[in-house]
């Protein structure tokens, strides 16, 4: 029902009225892409406004101790500021954006279109070892969502213009297009057609024109002498693809346990950041390619300067060998990920978009000067310009993201066939052992994750108050068969759960036990409850989530299974005909929206 009065109600009137929905929603695409593209143009601004002041202002030398204090500075700043300004966890964006499409709401905070952009500016500048990239994709996420709310729209729509803001956002930050359409698609949205793209497309073309203006049309990893594709080099750039897979993995599991790590013995504020920085300053101050989001370091890896990033670090005096080279680098691959995890831990704000870029790069490198030292022929910045794409696909199981944005970000087309066999292979290596991303697997633990597989999203969908049986009739162990004919008999079900004084599940009893003497009184007194009951073939939880209660049945071919809570009280009943009656119910629902 529509509010009357006040000049905000007259314009949504007005709009309704004049625009049908399908119209505005480009129009609204269009407001957003604009909005994302500002957001991403600030935050690079405000990165590089940083780092000007502390290298003009604050450093004297070409590397000092500065870059020691540096990034526990930054680290503390963004910490005090989301703690006492924002109050509120913005760490993770695009986990954030993920959940929030997964619980079919898609609101997302009003202050995260700021919040993220002020933090992760503060922790990068300073030297942070993550990515600003995240961050603005749940800037475009969030003013997606608003603007959505504002104008009131249904949760389809403002699912549609959270995409539209994280397509904006990586079109606007990356000036990748292509790569901002194919990673909302890929890594957000579930399904595909032709009434999301076009809206998609609108947003990320509009924000990368926008980023065009205000930073130029060069591409962010410039190529001096680009080497052509050879043929040939396919089996090595197999191998590549193997090696980015096994480094993707790395790169995910050592970055999920330092979470988890951090999450249980490092709680308080003032620890958080005593540890993250220390951690971080001393990483940065013995790895200079550590500090901020290493994009200096990858083109020097892409342009064939390696030994570069040996400047300023105490491995410099061992000079530049290639032992040195190859050691050094083994060492950041390792090290990249407890820097990032340090950074965001210690109450930094920064994604894993640039950590994923660089280590690739670095992977790339290492196994080319390995082949070169096998005495195969193979180009050093290609395997680093292709590896950047082999881990992106690994850790965030996006092939084609990784594939369309290292072509944007470096104008690699003519190494279109390399990009797409290593960023398939590294996908697939992955996937062998991780069958979620970095961002989803956190989600995947919860239960809380949508994917592509319908079955597995309707099911996440479902609940377990949604199948939970509260009506059957409870009988006691200690009941005779004279007192259990009595319950039969007002019930229209064919199983009892057996429960004591304290609501203690001890077991079930099915008709089709007492059939046989039910209608024999001189047996009544001689039979209780407890000699006919049955254990029953498995007992859920009320926590478990809907799939894996539906292996539970599958595995024990159970129709009704009793349900107890974590005290282990008995709460209700669980039929396989009431989960495919739900299930039935919100697949509709999910179809429609």
């Amino acid at each position: 029902m529509k509010e009357s009065g006040g000049i905000y109600n007259q314009f949504l009137d007005w709009r309704e009225k004049y625009i049908s929905p399908k119209h505005f929603i480009l129009i609204l695409s269009f407001m957003v892409g604009c909005c994302s593209a500002v957001a991403a143009v600030v935050l690079k601004h405000f990165i590089h406004l940083i780092q000007w002041v502390l290298e003009h202002y604050l450093v004297r030398g070409e590397y000092t101790f500065w870059y020691f204090i540096f990034p526990m500075l930054g680290i503390t700043l963004a910490s005090l500021f989301v703690y006492y300004v924002v109050r509120d966890d913005i760490s993770h964006g695009i986990t954030k954006i993920l959940y929030a499409i997964s619980q079919r709401k898609s609101i997302i905070k009003v202050h995260n279109v700021w919040s993220s952009v002020v933090s992760s500016g503060i922790t990068i500048g300073f030297g942070g070892s993550v990515g600003a990239e995240a961050p603005i994709v749940l800037t475009g996420a969030a003013i997606g969502s608003n603007l959505a709310k504002i104008f009131r729209l249904d949760q389809k729509t403002m699912m549609l213009m959270i995409g539209c803001g994280a397509a904006g956002a990586i079109g606007g930050i990356f000036k990748a297009p292509i790569a901002g359409l194919v990673f909302t698609l890929e890594v957000l949205m579930m399904d595909l057609t032709m009434t999301s793209v076009a809206p998609l497309l609108i947003s990320s073309v509009t924000a990368t024109v926008l980023s065009y203006i205000a930073m130029g049309s060069d591409p962010m990893f410039h190529i001096l002498t680009p080497e052509p594709f050879v043929l040939g080099r396919i089996p090595w750039y197999l191998i590549l693809g193997v090696a980015c897979g096994l480094s993707s993995l790395y790169f995910t599991r050592a970055t999920s346990r330092l979470e988890q790590w951090f999450r249980k013995n490092v709680r308080a504020i003032g620890l958080k950041i005593l540890v993250g920085g220390t951690t971080l300053g001393i990483l940065v101050f013995l790895f200079p390619p550590l500090y901020g989001e290493g994009y200096t370091s990858i083109s020097q890896l892409i342009n064939g300067h390696p030994s570069a990033a040996l400047a300023n670090s105490p491995f410099e005096y061992f000079g530049s060998s290639v032992g040195v080279l190859i050691g050094y680098f083994v060492l950041i691959i390792l090290l990249k990920v407890v820097a990032s995890v340090a950074t965001n831990g210690g109450g930094g704000v920064g994604g894993i978009f640039a950590p994923s870029l660089f280590v690739g790069a670095v992977t790339g490198f290492v196994v080319a000067r390995l082949l070169t030292l096998c005495g195969l022929e193979v180009s050093e910045s290609n395997f680093a310009l292709v590896g950047m794409a082999g881990l992106m696909s690994g850790v965030m199981h996006a092939p084609l993201t990784g594939i369309f944005l290292i072509a944007e970000l470096t104008g690699g087309y003519h190494l279109f066939m390399p990009l797409m066999i290593v960023s398939v292979i590294s996908f697939l290596t992955i996937l062998l052992f991780e069958p979620h991303s970095l961002y989803a697997m956190r989600l995947a633990k919860k239960g809380e994750l949508l994917t592509h597989n319908k079955d597995r999203s309707v099911l996440t969908l479902m609940t377990m108050d949604n199948v939970l049986e509260t009506d059957l009739q409870e009988v006691s162990p200690f009941m005779n068969l004279g007192e259990l004919v009595k319950v039969i008999a007002r019930s229209n079900r064919n199983i009892f759960p057996v429960v004591d004084e304290k609501r203690h599940l001890c077991g079930i009893l099915l008709l089709d036990e007492v059939r046989n003497i039910m209608f024999q009184p001189r047996l009544y007194r001689r039979f209780t409850v407890r000699k006919l009951m049955t254990a029953p073939p498995a007992v859920l939880t009320n926590s478990m989530q809907m799939e894996k209660v539906m292996e539970v049945f599958e595995d024990t071919g159970a129709w009704n299974l009793p349900v107890v809570n974590e005290r282990k009280e008995y709460i209700g009943m669980v039929s396989k005909s009431k989960i495919f009656n739900t299930y039935r119910d919100v697949l509709v629902r999910f179809s429609e929206e």
